[in-house]
C-alpha cells in the first residue's frame, strides 16, 4: 500500500482512495440516469429546457470524470496535464470548427 501511494505521488496522481472512486461513480451514474430520465419524459418538458438540461448534465459529467477518474485538479503536479488537456481541446475546436466552416462555405458556393 505504501509503495503504490508513493508511485501515485510520483506520477502526479495524488492521494487516490476508494472513497473518491465511489463518489465519482455515484455522481456519474446520477448524471447518466438524469439524462435518460430527461429523454424518457421529453413530452412533459419544453424542448429547449431538455436541450439545456442535457448539455449541463453532460458538462457536469465530464468534470466528474476529469476530477475523480483522471485526477485532474489545480495542484502544481497536475499543471502540465491540464495544459495538455486544454491544448487538445483547442486543437479539436479548431479542427471541428474549421471542418464545419469549410463544409458550410462549400455548400453556399454549390447552391
Amino acid at each position: 500500500m505504501d509503495q503504490s501511494h508513493h508511485e501515485n505521488e510520483n506520477m502526479g496522481a495524488g492521494h487516490i482512495t476508494k472513497k473518491n472512486y465511489i463518489i465519482g461513480f455515484v455522481l456519474a451514474t446520477l448524471f447518466t440516469l438524469l439524462s435518460f430520465g430527461l429523454v424518457a419524459f421529453k413530452d412533459s418538458l419544453p424542448k429547449i429546457a431538455i436541450i439545456i438540461s442535457l448539455s449541463v448534465a453532460a458538462l457536469l459529467q465530464m468534470f466528474v470524470h476529469l476530477y475523480y477518474f483522471l485526477h485532474l485538479n489545480k495542484s502544481s503536479e497536475q499543471r502540465w496535464n491540464v495544459i495538455a488537456l486544454a491544448f487538445t481541446a483547442l486543437l479539436i475546436f479548431i479542427f471541428v470548427g474549421g471542418t464545419i466552416w469549410v463544409m458550410y462555405t462549400l455548400n453556399l458556393r454549390m447552391m
